[in-house]
């Protein structure tokens, strides 16, 4: 629901309409953002990532509306009060935060929440909330761990400063809350012009930073709630802001790290700083942002495994995002592609497997399968107008029917195949055509899914009845497309046993599918096992990573 513009006070009711005019802010420049992303990778993404965590702190809040709020003893409904409002609005952004703009956004919107949430009695509304702007990008500059000047970091430094000068310069009268957001604005908007001056990349690109234009946008709806005024449209679009151009190639755009990942994480301060210095070993861009025991970690790294590795380590990483940027990451532009596919997998040399082949995974863990939102944020950052949704599992059916129902609204064009294991996904991915038509591509994946008989093998935690008899726990379980058909000792001769069993009906592919404990040697023997009983068919082996199963087998 949207509100009107104020002027408000600095209330709960002025954080909910700061908080719908940005992201209405958002949704008008998010192509235009997009289009003028070229640090710290040109992507293209830098407007929809902002969108998407705003979305996320707007669904927050408007939650903690509806919600009895805390300091309302009897349940019945009543106004949140500014601490909490502001709280739920800056903790849906840490949740929700994406990409490298969007996780410096929600670390500035914690550090106005850490000033605006202690509500200190007395304090005037235009000080307090130059006080707030100031430790927000403190903290942003914190979160970052190699801070680079020309970036969203600059312009909030900037706005800080500026609204800083605006609270201390009021004489007698104290500056009202709406003249320390106009100034931080106006700083914001002076400091987004100088940076294609400050940043290499930027000046050759000649465009300003694309992360620094959303926050603008992000301050201009903080003045327009505060005061009813609304800003002037920003003339920052494409190559809006001409700078000397340099023909060389900047250092930034040359190679970079293959993988984005991105986790929440549940730790102490400690671990996280020991985190910190792990990731930095491994990669660029990291920002971790967040407190209290909750965090949300991005970096960018060629090996997606060992950042993972690393969150396991610190304390529980969870709702796990790797994006491959692919080949073509430097030469992103368009704001859209025509079609894209989206895959949910368990394990992370999955996802890498589905990056090469062009699509967007979602990781998933045991136990942990990906819930409406998440699969609805994967619909949407695959950035087309047609996506292919792959669930991988039979008990997601019902969460990807209703998120591609959401895409579609969005006015996306979804096909959900309702694929049942990762190794059916690969067969749909393998025969993908992106450049022909949607219906004939969809029809041809489904055809390829479904011609893929899939096998996996697991350990029994406890003593159960199956439909191939009573297992004990420890015994070796393999499942033939959903059920358990073999109970085994082994795992060497349980995976044979169910070859045998899959391959009586004929194939002429078979893929294995190996999890991180499994030993090379298996996918030998099991190769030997196939070529020697049949000799038409062939076997490719791949790595699942963590999280996926001992052994997952397709039989095409």
């Amino acid at each position: 629901m949207a509100h009107e513009p104020g002027p408000h006070t600095l209330d709960a009711e002025a954080v909910r309409t700061w908080s719908s005019l940005a992201l209405a802010a958002l949704g008008r420049a998010r192509e235009d953002i997009d289009a003028i992303n070229v640090y710290p990778v040109a992507d293209a993404d830098t407007g929809t990532n902002l969108y998407l965590t705003a979305e996320s702190a707007d669904r927050a809040l408007t939650e903690a509306f509806a919600a009895p709020p805390a300091h309302v003893t009897d349940g019945t409904a009543g106004t949140p009060s500014l601490s909490e409002a502001v709280r739920a609005y800056a903790h849906g952004a840490l949740i929700g935060a994406r990409g490298n703009s969007g996780t410096i956004l929600a670390q500035l919107l914690r550090g106005v929440a850490d000033v605006l949430g202690a509500e200190p009695a007395g304090r005037d509304a235009g000080p307090l909330l130059a006080s707030a702007l100031s430790k927000a990008a403190e903290e942003a500059y914190e979160a970052v761990a190699h801070p680079v000047e020309g970036t969203m970091l600059t312009v909030a430094g900037a706005a800080a400063r500026a609204a800083a000068a605006a609270g201390a310069a009021a004489g007698a009268a104290a500056a009202t809350a709406a003249d320390v957001a106009r100034a931080a604005y106006e700083g914001a908007r002076a400091a987004l012009a100088e940076t294609p001056g400050q940043l290499a990349a930027l000046g050759r690109a000649g465009v300003v930073d694309a992360g620094g234009c959303g926050l603008v946008a992000v301050l201009g709806a903080l003045w327009q709630a505060l005061s009813g005024q609304e800003p002037e449209a920003e003339p920052a679009r494409g190559r809006a802001v001409p700078g000397p151009r340099d023909d060389r190639p900047c250092a930034e755009e040359l190679g970079g790290p293959a993988y984005e990942v991105v986790y929440l994480l549940e730790a102490g301060e400690e671990a996280v700083g020991e985190l910190r210095a792990t990731l930095d070993g491994l990669g660029d861009s990291l920002v971790v942002v967040g407190g209290d025991s909750l965090w949300n970690v991005h970096v960018h790294v060629d090996d997606p495994g060992a950042a993972v590795e690393a969150g396991v380590v610190a304390g529980r990483p969870y709702r796990i995002r790797i994006t491959h940027f692919g080949d073509e990451r430097r030469l992103a532009r368009a704001p859209r592609v025509q079609r894209a596919v989206v895959a949910v997998v368990q394990g992370e040399g999955l996802a890498g497997l589905c990056g090469e082949a062009g699509a967007t995974a979602v990781l998933a863990r045991p136990g942990e399968p990906p819930a409406v939102p998440v699969l609805l944020d994967a619909i949407r950052r695959a950035h087309a107008r047609e996506v292919v949704l792959l669930p991988g599992a039979a008990d997601l059916r019902a969460a990807a029917a209703a998120a591609a129902e959401q895409a579609r609204a969005d006015g996306v064009r979804v096909a959900v195949i309702p694929t049942r294991s990762a190794v059916q996904g690969l067969a749909a991915l393998a025969v993908h055509d992106p450049d022909g038509s949607f219906d004939e591509d969809v029809v041809a994946m489904t055809a390829a899914a479904g011609a893929t008989r899939y096998g996996e093998l697991a350990v029994a935690e406890r003593q159960s009845f199956t439909s191939a008899g009573i297992c004990q726990a420890g015994d070796v379980l393999g499942l033939i497309d959903g059920d358990v058909a073999v109970i085994g000792a082994g795992l060497p001769e349980t995976a044979e046993a169910v070859l045998a069993r899959m391959l009586g009906s004929g194939g002429e592919l078979v893929t294995l599918v190996l999890g991180p404990e499994v030993p090379d040697a298996l996918a030998a023997r099991l190769e030997a096992y196939v070529q020697h009983g049949h000799l038409a068919v062939d076997t490719v082996t791949y790595r699942g990573g963590r999280y996926s199963a001992p052994l997952l087998i397709g039989v095409e």
